[in-house]
């Protein structure tokens, strides 16, 4: 019997076990695909926002600002990429200035901190790339950017070392409340639980629906993106908004944790479950929508297309609330933009919720809080001479794209919840995502995985169950 089941392996849920662990509990994270951060977690913008879009006194509003605040203090002591470059509203009219002096009056009532009102030459100075006819914009410095699925993937294994059990390949399929607890049927077990934390993201209406009564929807809206050579990472400085709309806070140009340039999403409102295709007319949108912002993209330097899905809920605020039908059962649902950056804190709030219904939330005396690992291209030379002498494995180089070496896909293969997949490694690694996008390092990685976690060759999945690579040996 599990004090907690939390059900998603996202950063909501990386976020709740990462604290939950931490406390004298037994628990234990549910989900159906075969790593965690597998779903809206690694297919979004990596935008940490700064918190003044949210309509105050909302949970989006009061958990996006300490959020970020929690990101920018625990980013580094988890060892995951983050960069604060701060966000800049630009205005293309007159219109659009006084939407940003708006979303300047409503930050300061969230309390976000040191926003100011940019006129056009100081915009310019910030960018010098933008389109000529700015009229100003809105400058948030707190915004920032962080790697997601390394974030998510940093706590939850800072979660299995202070014993969390994850339960990966295991889609929900039946949940039965019975009195004081929860029976949990999954496509491999069956799993008991005093209390469930429903963080299933686009399917977290279906999980609530299946323990009793849900007064809520999830709408799943799909995002297209592009990602730009690292050639382009130096055309933009600052992540750059153009003004919300309903759809959403519009098409983004930001650059990334690791040097590339993201331009995206566009907002495809009611799209099917699961629908994670690119269109050439989504793609179209996206770009011809991204010139207002600067028509200096190089879009042949496009190293991939990808696209995610957002859960939009029938309610315009997040939902995180005790079940109509048990104080036991925690949704976290309808977290779109700003989730992200909220997630620690809503992690904050879950406990809350908790410590209200009777969970004794007692603190262990020994637990880990914090995680480190070697980047070997962030080494000194006198740093990687030191690490190369101690493991070897680190002056083999596996990706020569992005410099990842054997010693950091070692590190990644035994850690307290290790991938099984090529496209694990390469969330927690790096492998696969420079400009060949894997076509030189993968069968390195392939083997590495076999021979380290004894896995037959031809049973090394790319990623999603059944994304075999090889059929077998000639």
């Amino acid at each position: 019997m599990y004090d907690v089941a939390i059900i998603g392996a996202g950063i909501c849920g990386a976020s709740v076990s990462f604290l939950l662990s931490q406390k004298k509990l037994k628990i234990c994270v549910i989900e159906k695909e075969t790593d965690v951060s597998m779903g809206t977690t690694k297919a979004n913008s990596a935008i940490i926002h700064a918190g003044y879009d949210p309509e105050p006194d909302t949970l989006m509003a009061r958990l996006n600002v300490r959020g970020t605040a929690l990101i920018k203090e625990l980013a580094p002591r988890l060892s995951v990429p983050y960069k604060q470059i701060g966000s800049l509203v630009l205005a293309f009219n007159e219109q659009d200035l006084k939407t940003i002096n708006k979303l300047y009056e409503r930050g300061k009532i969230n309390g976000v901190p040191d926003m100011q009102i940019l006129k056009a030459e100081e915009t310019f100075a910030k960018e010098p790339n933008i389109d000529k006819h700015i009229k100003g914009s809105l400058w948030a410095p707190s915004a920032a950017v962080v790697s997601p699925w390394e974030l998510c993937t940093a706590m939850c294994e800072v979660a299995a070392e202070n014993g969390c059990e994850f339960f990966l390949e295991n889609e929900v399929t039946a949940i039965e409340n019975i009195n004081d607890y929860f029976k949990i049927t999954t496509s491999r077990q069956k799993i008991q639980a005093n209390y469930i934390i429903n963080a299933a993201g686009i399917h977290s209406d279906i999980i609530c629906k299946m323990a009793g009564e849900c007064d809520f929807s999830i709408l799943p809206s799909k995002g297209q993106y592009y990602l730009l050579d690292k050639n382009q990472g130096e055309l933009i400085h600052h992540i750059l908004f153009q003004c919300p709309t309903k759809a959403g806070k519009g098409i983004l140009v930001s650059p990334t944790t690791s040097g590339n340039l993201i331009v995206g999403p566009n907002a495809e409102i009611d799209n099917k479950s699961d629908d994670l295709a690119t269109t050439r007319e989504g793609l179209d949108f996206v770009a011809n929508t991204a010139k207002h912002t600067t028509d200096k993209i190089n879009y042949r330097d496009n190293v991939r297309n990808f696209s995610g899905l957002r859960a939009i809920s029938t309610r315009d605020d997040f939902i995180i609330e005790p079940a109509s039908f048990s104080p036991r059962f925690i949704n976290v649902a309808g977290i779109k933009s700003p989730g992200l950056s909220a997630a620690p804190a809503i992690a904050e709030y879950v406990l809350e919720l908790l410590e209200k219904s009777g969970l004794e939330l007692e603190q262990k005396e020994n637990y880990s809080d914090s995680r480190k690992r070697i980047v070997f291209n962030e080494l000194s030379d006198e740093e990687k001479k030191k690490c190369i002498k101690e493991n070897p494995a680190y002056g083999n180089i596996v990706c020569r794209c992005n410099t990842i070496t054997e010693g950091e896909i070692l590190q990644a293969l035994h850690s307290p919840l290790p991938p099984r997949t090529l496209d694990g490694v390469k969330r927690r690694a790096g492998t696969g995502m420079g400009r060949c996008q894997g076509g030189f390092c993968s069968p390195r990685v392939h083997e590495i995985i076999s021979r380290e976690l004894g896995i037959p060759f031809e049973q090394v999945e790319q990623d999603k169950k059944g994304s075999y690579i090889v059929l077998g040996e000639f």
